[in-house]
């Protein structure tokens, strides 16, 4: 059984690995297997690099964390700059010229 280790892991941590089944239909496998051929690994590593690749990338919930986390650094460092002395009068609100 082919196993994807990452190269850039020292030898002497431990790596737990986990097989996962996957399905594909013979036409998509056989064209993996000789892209795989092409790039000189497995279908197996070329499946595991893809997986990689999309559990590093950012999830909505993390991007809008940090996002929120950003706005309040923002926030927090023109403190003092910004109070309800600021705000648009009711009647400046209001005016259809103000909103323009």
């Amino acid at each position: 059984m082919e196993r994807f280790v990452d190269r850039s892991i020292a030898r002497n941590d431990t790596v737990k690995i986990k097989n996962i089944t996957v399905a594909v239909d013979d036409e998509i496998y056989h064209r993996a297997r000789i892209r795989a051929a092409e790039l000189s690994t497995s279908v197996s590593a070329l499946v595991a690099g893809f997986l990689k690749k999309t559990a590093e990338e950012e999830t909505a919930n993390e991007r809008l964390m940090r996002l929120e986390r950003e706005t309040i650094k923002r926030i927090q460092k023109r403190q003092g700059t910004f109070s309800a002395e600021n705000r648009m009068k009711r009647d400046e609100l209001y005016d259809c010229h103000a909103l323009r």
